[in-house]
């Protein structure tokens, strides 16, 4: 096994996913995860500080795509718009592993109490994140917390389609995710 491995956190992500979904969330050791991926228990810390981490692999990365596409739309974008510019932008990362993985992960998460507390925590990060981003362009706050989270919602929905589809490519998923986004605007005019 060499020390360093090329590709050895998307198999600890992979590993993961699988145990979890095998044997539960809870009774996955860190040292199963590590041999299911062919890596050493010091080659999984290097690269997450627990199993929990697993599960918002990435997260940092989303995070970061949403906020520069939003940060790079037209200065004349309404706040929708611009969460649509930041979805197109993380959308473009996405490939055949992410859509890989969605299925696996989903019923890990659906079986685990912990999991599914720190998906919440994901969601609420990203659409922190598209909140301040759209704050930075001179959003007033309610209104950028509103396109945020109606930005997650996008973002879930797309995904979600995209995962269950046979389509592997980030251009699918953000046509995806703007359909989704479309679909949430006019549900909020039609509110009153």
């Amino acid at each position: 096994m060499g020390r360093w491995e090329p590709g050895a956190r998307e198999r600890l992500v992979l590993a993961a996913v699988d145990l979890f979904t095998e044997q539960g969330y809870d009774a996955t050791t860190v040292a199963q995860i590590a041999e299911r991926a062919g890596v050493t228990k010091s080659t999984f810390f290097r690269h997450f500080p627990d199993k929990r981490e697993l599960l918002v692999a990435g997260q940092e990365t989303l995070s970061r795509l949403l906020t520069e596409g939003i940060a790079e739309a037209p200065a004349g974008a309404c706040p929708l718009e611009a969460i649509a510019a930041g979805l197109e932008r993380a959308c473009s990362a996405m490939g055949p592993l992410n859509r890989e993985l969605a299925p696996r992960l989903k019923a890990a998460v659906a079986a685990s109490a912990e999991l599914q507390e720190r998906d919440a925590l994901k969601s609420v990060s990203l659409a922190a994140a598209m909140t301040e981003a759209l704050t930075a362009r001179g959003v007033p706050g309610p209104t950028a917390a509103l396109a945020g989270e109606l930005g997650v919602l996008a973002f879930k929905r797309g995904f979600a389609t995209w995962s269950e589809s046979n389509h592997d490519t980030g251009e699918e998923l953000a046509r995806l995710t703007r359909a989704a986004l479309d679909d949430l605007r006019a549900a909020t005019a039609s509110l009153g």
